[in-house]
């Protein structure tokens, strides 16, 4: 195989268990282009070459003795440098706090992803915490889209995107918060889903009830084709004794999912949640996306979003969420380390990040219960467009990719049409869904320029094989295989 970079997880693990492909060659191949690129584009932060060629190797023997193996046995992948933890592998956070921090346990879905023959290459960066819609710290730097290497590739799964987009992963492991995993999607010209919360269970320690503290963590696959990801989420699924919020496995074959017709779908659109603003160029690449559901069998029609809410208010109800959040997280910290954490190290420390603990340290409990309720807003907004329709798409961003800061600062815009919007999330049409939990994915939509687009795709809770089913469709009218930068 001459190049296997591009060559879908599908087809990689399928050869490679059939022995026509060596997955020995093919770590090789990565980690030679890994060492080759990844100076500019900056994806990875800590590479794991030698446990990867080990791995490689003992795929390598068992397909030699003719063992059965895992439906991505030689798959090279990415984890996210945050929460995506290997054990004996250096995990930072995107903080100089935590440069030299080794975990000494695997996240419960790294434990799958090997367990089903993936190849781990390393980790991958993200801004400070994952606090902001951008990829950027002060301990690592920004990381670039590979369409245009001045940019930004989007946060805070920015890394793990942004290698995958060019190709130095086949697939790659996200987090999300308040749209982690699609941000970077967008910018990146990749594939993501966020699948309904604790769809992929997560066993963390010390709290096992953190990824539902203000806004709900998601974690689940990037990559470059609807079907990979539904192949990443079969083997990422499932519950976990461990993880008292996780979902019961209820038998759903994620890849045969993909193959759905959307034949007879409503599917409804909005272009800014009526309250987002939004880039006009960004919002016609869209407009004119959404026609691919119609050749595919659908209707599309334009809804008022029914929510009675400003955009600031919905930016302010995240950032209070994540705040407590911080806080907890800084106060953890503190007494691990028996310092307190702002007086002692604040400098190291990004700037908006220290501004989420101090505010998280100011909320009260009555006000951190009262914005539920906004939460709750959302949630029978989104619900009520369900009631009729089978899918909500919307543009996932609302701007294009963001210039990178020099400084390790990069932020996105802080106004969009003349309106003002919160540079670290307030372009992001993506943190209401955090409020809810509902499954949403970011599929490529199209370009400006050379920069890409992404659209969001919106389903009900538990709903994740349709989001696939409707993503699936999309890319059958409109594939973007094509579109990466040369190779």
């Amino acid at each position: 195989m001459e190049d296997p970079y591009y060559t879908p997880a599908v087809e990689l693990s399928s050869r490679i268990r059939r022995g026509e492909t060596s997955p020995v060659d093919v770590v090789e191949d990565f980690l030679e282009r890994i060492d080759r690129r990844n100076a500019d584009v900056n994806a990875y932060v800590t590479t794991t070459e030698e446990s990867a060629r080990e791995a490689a190797m003992e795929v390598e023997r068992a397909v030699e003795r003719g063992e059965r193996l895992g439906p991505l046995a030689g798959v090279p992948i990415a984890l996210k440098d945050l929460y995506g933890f290997k054990s004996g592998v250096r995990q930072t956070f995107g903080s100089a706090l935590f440069g030299d921090n080794v975990p000494d346990h695997d996240s419960t879905f790294v434990e799958r992803l090997e367990d089903a023959g993936a190849i781990v290459l390393g980790m991958t960066n993200s801004p400070e915490f994952g606090h902001k819609g951008t990829t950027d710290n002060e301990l690592f730097g920004p990381t670039s889209t590979p369409f245009d290497l001045d940019r930004n590739a989007g946060g805070s799964s920015g890394g793990s995107a942004a290698a995958v987009a060019d190709g130095l992963a086949t697939m790659a492991h996200g987090g999300d918060a308040g749209g982690s995993l699609r941000i970077p999607a967008s910018f990146s010209g990749v594939y993501s889903i966020k699948p309904t919360y604790r769809r992929v269970a997560d066993a963390s320690r010390p709290n096992a009830f953190n990824g539902a503290i203000g806004n709900y963590v998601h974690h689940g696959p990037i990559t470059r084709s609807v079907e990979d990801a539904a192949l990443m989420l079969d083997v990422m699924a499932g519950p976990h004794p461990r993880d008292p919020t996780c979902l019961p496995d209820d038998g759903t074959d994620y890849r045969r999912a993909t193959e759905r017709s959307i034949d007879g779908f409503e599917i409804a659109y909005t272009p800014d949640f009526g309250t987002f603003p939004v880039e006009e160029r960004v919002r016609s690449v869209v407009e004119d996306a959404v026609g691919a559901f119609e050749r595919a069998g659908a209707t599309v029609e334009e809804v008022e979003f029914p929510l009675d809410r400003s955009h600031d208010e919905l930016t302010d109800a995240w950032r209070l969420s994540t705040a407590v959040g911080y806080a907890t997280l800084a106060d953890a910290i503190g007494r691990e380390r028996e310092i307190d954490l702002l007086e002692e190290r604040r400098a190291e420390i990004a700037d908006e990040v220290v501004e989420l603990i101090e505010r998280g340290r100011d909320v009260t409990a009555v006000e951190y219960l009262q914005v539920q309720t906004l939460h709750t807003e959302v949630y029978d907004a989104i619900t009520d467009v369900f009631e009729r329709y089978d899918a909500l798409v919307s543009p996932t961003l609302a701007c294009l990719p963001v210039e990178n800061d020099a400084d390790g600062q990069t932020l996105g815009p802080a106004e969009i049409d003349g309106q003002q919007v919160d540079p670290t999330i307030g372009w992001c049409m993506t943190h209401l869904v955090n409020f809810t939990g509902h499954p949403a994915a970011s599929i490529p939509a199209g370009f400006v320029d050379g920069l890409p687009v992404g659209m969001q795709i919106l389903c009900p809770r538990f709903a994740d094989d349709r989001t696939l089913a409707v993503s699936a469709a999309f890319e059958r009218a409109r594939p973007w295989v094509d579109s990466y930068p040369p190779r």
